[in-house]
């Protein structure tokens, strides 16, 4: 029973909207008539429709309803309740009818705007309307989670192993509703050129939808990136993988429009790089979402479902993208921005800094791409890794902290704030505290056995140094301005973003360049050092988990000064999948992690056993979450502007 309500309420939703699209399509273009009766009752209908379809599917996991193919694929009476809940969005069918579900909440949160012309808000209802229907049709007909298993099935085949976690609980949603929120952008961008004369008023309504968006984006993929480096084993928290890659490519093109739809919205700049980006941006989600399912790149990742889906949503894609290029195009030379009106500004150097995220963009897409054109033309094979996209990401990487630390320094339209001497003070103070802390760090936590020669002779690093310098320089220079400008919202926004920038960077680099590993064969009380540890192996024995049986080691490490701990790696065995998985036991230090992996067993009493220092992982991510912060900061500042404005006019 709950299998099918839950198919009836999405087939309602897919009729629902494609009907609204249509009947709206006759009246507003073929009758010339202002319509808006049904869009906004339907909007919310459908809303509260496909949340509940998901909640029916999630209601068929908890009851172990094995008689839904998806269920009995995803799923298993063993398996936990919160990892049932993750089986939802573990599989491609049930991603997709979230994607739906996503579409339709987004669409009501839009049906509540109030204040706002009603033809206008129709305009990008029916835009919503129109991507809802083509994705719930796709859903339906080629993706259905509601279909059922065509044989009995007593029990189901349990959830990828890899997927058992709690970061897999929020990842997905996170990345979904950073993906689909792009859509409400692109909605405003393409209603606002449907209209005879173009109306900016879309850069009011969508300011919020784009903050909200690239916030979730951005925890989507530090949440993506924190589960890979402790699940899968191999301790790195980004590998330049396609997926990974295909959910970077949207984030890029968001912080590019972030910044271009700040610059039209305040200073009517930047008006067609603001629509450009919104369409790229949503078009890029719908790109990784194609990555995913298609199948068309190997990926840890990806579900790998049949190219047949792939070139569905690859339709949906290229429907989409020529649409909303057509409208551009057709509406290019009736869109006007106010020109750069110097070099020294920060106009200008916004400008640079947009150019440097598509640069970014085009890099990553180019090393994501170009194997799998090189190979669909015959050419062979060729793998594109790592050393590509470090290469060419960390000069790009410089020059934009270089930016961000001249750009609160400068005038919007022309000329600076500070005078030489205090930029020359700022300059000089980064250059000390960069210096300071990178050689006092490595001298007093790593590495103190060393002495001052030996330090910068052979653990000196002049790329972490120069990093260090820059990212001291973008802080001190926000802070600067944030005191100057008398602590407002907006110029605290803007600290708390590109500070965690600056703070993931030193992070990234520290971590690349000082982190150390060690692979032994170790038995029963086996001891050595690692850098200022000893190890002391002590033994191993099987636990009992919920689905699954668990080789589980004690580790012992002690440090020089006496401090010591125990760590319990184990090796798991999940014998519905029939999969091995690592499952590696972590340290945390503020400046790094010791992280313990067990390997195969080489005999009757001894383990291949990997320990490693991840050097100042945490920052990465701590960074990311001051950017997360400064995005919600920046919501707050734009809210407290809107009432600002609104009591204004009411004295008026």
């Amino acid at each position: 029973m709950v299998g099918e309500l839950g198919f009836v309420t999405l087939l309602l939703v897919t009729v629902l909207s494609s009907v609204l699209a249509f009947y709206y399509v006759v009246e507003r273009w073929w009758y010339k008539q202002e319509t808006h009766a049904l869009m906004l009752p339907i909007t919310r209908l459908n809303g509260l429709l496909s949340l509940s379809s998901l909640l029916l599917l999630g209601a068929a996991f908890v009851t172990d309803q094995f008689g839904l193919e998806y269920v009995a694929s995803h799923s298993n009476s063993q398996l936990p309740v919160f990892f049932k809940i993750a089986a939802i969005w573990g599989g491609h069918q049930g991603s997709m009818l979230f994607w739906v579900m996503t579409l339709c909440c987004w669409a009501t949160v839009i049906s509540f705007i109030k204040q706002v012309r009603s033809q206008y808000l129709s305009d990008v209802l029916w835009l919503m309307n129109l991507l809802i229907a083509a994705f719930s049709w796709f859903t339906l007909l080629a993706s259905n989670p509601y279909a059922p298993s065509f044989e009995f099935m007593s029990e189901g085949r349990d959830l990828n192993p890899m997927l058992q976690d709690v970061g897999l609980i929020f990842h997905p949603p996170l990345l979904y509703l950073g993906y689909i929120g792009y859509a409400t952008v692109l909605a405003f961008a393409c209603a606002s050129m449907m209209r005879d004369k173009f109306d900016v008023e879309w850069l009011t309504l969508s300011r919020n939808f784009t903050l909200v968006s690239w916030v979730f984006l951005t925890g989507g993929i530090v949440l993506g990136s924190w589960w890979a480096y402790y699940e899968l084993g191999w301790g790195g928290w980004w590998f330049w993988d396609p997926v990974e890659n295909a959910s970077l490519l949207p984030w890029l093109t968001g912080t590019a429009l972030l910044h271009a739809h700040l610059a039209a919205h305040r200073y009517k700049m930047f008006h067609r790089w603001a629509i450009g980006l919104a369409i790229s941006t949503f078009c890029f989600s719908i790109l990784g979402t194609f990555i995913v399912r298609s199948g068309v790149l190997t990926s840890v990742h990806a579900f790998a479902v049949d190219p047949g889906k792939g070139i569905a949503l690859l339709l949906i894609l290229v429907t989409a993208l020529i649409g909303s290029l057509g409208l551009l195009v057709f509406k290019f030379d009736a869109i006007s921005s106010q020109p750069v009106r110097a070099l020294v500004s920060r106009s200008y150097l916004l400008y640079v800094a947009i150019g440097l995220l598509v640069v970014t963009t085009f890099t990553v897409f180019l090393g994501t791409f170009y194997p799998m054109l090189y190979e669909l033309f015959g050419l062979g094979s060729i793998s594109v890794g790592a050393p590509y996209f470090n290469t060419l990401i960390l000069p790009i990487t410089l020059l934009s902290l270089v930016a961000m630390g001249i750009g609160p320094l400068l005038k919007w339209y022309k000329g600076h704030y500070v005078t030489l001497r205090q930029c020359l003070f700022i300059i000089g103070l980064s250059l000390l505290l960069g210096s300071v802390c990178y050689v006092g760090l490595l001298s007093l936590v790593q590495y103190p056995q060393l002495q001052t020669e030996q330090l910068f002779v052979t653990q000196i690093k002049g790329v972490v140094w120069f990093v260090w310098i820059l990212a001291i320089w973008v802080i001190a220079s926000h802070i600067y301005t944030f005191i100057a400008a008398g602590y407002k919202l907006n110029q605290l926004a803007s600290l708390l973003a590109h500070a965690g920038i600056a703070i993931s960077c030193i992070g990234a680099v520290m971590n690349s360049e000082h982190s150390h590993e060690l692979g032994r064969k170790l038995s029963s009380e086996t001891q050595f050092d690692f850098q200022q540890w000893q190890v002391i192996y002590h033994d191993t024995h099987w636990v009992v988990g919920p689905n699954y049986t668990a080789e589980r080691a004690e580790i012992e490490l002690i440090h020089q000064n006496g401090q010591s701990f125990t760590v319990s790696p184990e090796r798991r065995h999940y014998p519905v999948r029939v999969m091995n998985m690592s499952e590696p036991a972590i340290k945390i230090f503020w400046h790094g992690d010791i992280y313990v992996t067990l390997g195969e067993k080489l005999s009757s009493n001894s383990y291949a056993v990997k320990i490693q220092y991840k050097a100042y992982i945490r920052w990465v991510w701590f960074g990311t979450f001051m950017m997360m912060l400064g995005g919600v900061v920046a919501m707050m500042s734009s809210k407290k502007t809107r009432v600002e404005q609104h009591e204004q006019v009411q004295v008026t």
